[in-house]
This record gives C-alpha cells, structure tokens and sequence, in this order.
C-alpha cells in the first residue's frame, strides 16, 4: 500500500476529536526526526500538542496542517469512523478529508524533497492543533515565535488537489445588550435586554459591511447565528446576547470594521469580539501557484477561493505575509459530515504533486 495512505490510515485511527492532538503528533514527531528535521512541540493545553519541524537553514517553504477533527454527529456511521475502512477507492473516516490525508501527504513529499535534495533546501513543517474552533494552536504557536519568514505556505486542506488562492477572513462578535429585571406581570419596572437585542439585531441585518465585492471571494457577509436572552418566562430579561459572523475579504480592516458596526448600534449594545481571522489572497501568477498547477494540481479556474478559512489567517502574516496556497488530496464536500472519507488515488496523487512543486520552486 502507497506509504501516504497508510500514515494517513494511522492518524485516522487515532481519536483527535476536539482535542487529544498529542496522541498524533507524537508519531509524526518521531518519524519527522528520524528523517533528520528539527523537531519542536508546542503545547497549547495538556493533551493538545502541535508541532513544528525544520530541515536546512535559510528562509523555508512552509507546509502545514492540523490535527483536530470535529465531533462525530448524532447520525449513525455506516463506516467506523477511527477504523481507517478502505472500500474500494474510498478511505473512510473522520478526518479522512479534513484534514489527516493531507497532513500524511506532505509528511510523505517532505521526506523525499529532503533525500533527493539534500540540506540546500529549507522545509518547515507547522502541524496545529484547535484549527476548527478558531486557529487556537497556530495563533499560539505565532506568540511563541515558532513559525519563520517563509518563501510560501502550502495548507493542504481538502480541495480535492486543486489550487485555491486564498478564503475570506472571519470576524466573529457578540453584541451584549443590558437591562433591569423586574417582575413579568409588572415589565415597566424593569427593562427589557431582549426587546434591546432585538433591535440591534435589525440593525446588524441592515448593515453595509462597506466595501466593493471582491473579483473572486465575493462579497463581505454579514449573519446573526444565535440569540439568546432571559432565565424564566415570568421575568423581565435583564442581559441578551447574539453572535455575529462577519465574513470579509482580502485588504478589508477588521478593526475599523469593528468600529463601524459599534457606531451603528450606539449605545443599544456592546461587541466583543470572539474570533478575528483575515482573508488570506494570492496573486494567480505568483511563482508558488505556477508551480503546483505545473506539478499536476488544478488550476484555480473559475472558484479559486475555499469557502472555509484556514490556518493561514495566521500563519501568512507570521511566514513574512508568503504566497499562500490552499491545495490538499480530501474532498471538500466531505468535510464534517457523517461517513467521511477521501479518495485514496487523490492521496497518491498529492505526494507527487508535492514532491513535484518543490522540486520546481526551490
């Protein structure tokens, strides 16, 4: 069996559900060190390790990925999901496509760039933990200082080895509102938080993010994704709270964006931000992008962008603001869903893929 499949086969049998990611990068860790990179392991809580390793000196081409799965749903698996089940041309299980086959991918590549090369080429590394709720690990990983200035960054996320430019950044709020409790027979005691959410909420559905749509990510979106308010139902609320998914697009400024919708809800409620994740875009004729549509990946055409952000939110800025590109062997569509899985000629072909663009890049 091809060797990516079946790393890709040990890492899906290891349960990284929403945590556990050491229990993963523990073996990768000792292969990667056994090939002769540098090896640094980043703990960001107990259980939940990352790490980052490095071959040759100079300024390196990065590769990265994340260990953390998602939960497994409630809906029954057909297909175990940490059994690692081949049936045919399909590897089931959870994170089969996001993201374990790709991080097994660029183990596999990496280890033959740095035989056929030698140490004259520069590898690093990053794999992360806590990517599915919000970036946790490469966003500590950054404030520890473990992540280089960078030639480029690949995220082999699942985008069925096509080359994806870029994605839209997120900035996620809760806007809080405050009132006074009363009795519920008698309301004009008190003062009402939900009514206060409410009408904030009209205000967020009406604002103008303020900015022309992008020529590929699209537009800036703004959503409500809940609301909640009150303890019992013979009370007058005296705190409500929504979270906001504001999606935004490459040069759009977070902070004034921030600023702008506060000034729209004046003094009616208070946002606090919970997640703030750029847009990540890369120029089509960068370098890095011809090189991997060279090697065999697919070209961006007419959807270059994922819909889904990525480690790059944080780690670009800290790779010196590299060409970033998103290309990796899972599927997208399964992505999350019950009965995951990734086609395993599309693991095959993403070592190669790999192999091959580094080999024209460096």
């Amino acid at each position: 069996m091809n060797e990516a499949v079946e790393l890709a086969r040990e890492l899906i049998r290891i349960d990284s559900v929403g945590g556990g990611e050491a229990a993963v990068a523990g073996p990768l860790a000792r292969r990667l060190s056994e090939a002769g990179f540098a090896v640094r392991t980043h703990e960001h809580a107990p259980g939940r390790t990352g790490l980052v390793a490095r071959w040759g000196t100079g300024e390196p081409v990065t590769l990265t990925g994340h260990l953390d799965t998602v939960p497994l749903g409630g809906q029954a698996w057909r297909h175990a999901p940490h059994d690692a089940e081949i049936d045919g041309d399909r590897l089931y299980g959870r994170g089969s496509s996001d993201m374990k086959a790709g991080v097994a991918a660029l183990v596999v590549a990496a280890e033959r760039h740095v035989r056929r090369t030698g140490p004259k080429v520069a590898l690093e590394l990053i794999f992360t933990v806590g990517e599915e709720t919000g970036c946790e690990g490469a966003i500590g990983m950054v404030a520890e200082g473990l992540v280089s200035r960078s030639r480029a960054l690949l995220v082999a996320e699942p985008t069925a080895n096509r080359v994806l430019l870029g994605h839209k950044g997120a900035l996620w709020l809760e806007a809080t509102t405050r009132g006074t409790t009363a009795h519920g027979s008698m309301p004009h005691l008190g003062d009402n938080a939900i009514y206060k959410l409410a009408r904030a909420i009209g205000v967020i559905e009406k604002f103008d993010p303020g900015v022309p749509e992008h020529p590929w990510l699209g537009p800036s979106t703004v959503n409500v994704g809940t609301a909640r308010g009150g303890i019992n139902v013979n009370s007058v609320p005296d705190l409500a709270a929504a979270t906001i998914d504001l999606r935004t697009v490459a040069g759009q400024d977070h902070g004034r964006l921030r600023e702008r919708l506060q000034a729209a809800l004046g003094g009616e409620a208070t946002l606090g931000v919970l997640v703030d994740l750029p847009a990540i875009w890369t120029d089509p004729d960068d370098p890095f992008v011809r090189a991997l549509v060279e090697a065999g990946a697919g070209a961006p055409g007419d959807r270059p962008a994922a819909s889904y952000f990525t480690d790059a939110s944080i780690l670009t800025a800290a790779c010196g603001g590299a060409p970033t590109v998103v290309c990796g062997p899972g599927e997208p569509e399964q992505a999350h869903v019950t009965d995951e899985y990734c086609m395993v000629h599309r693991i095959e072909e993403a070592v190669e893929i790999y192999t091959a663009a580094l080999a024209r890049f460096t």
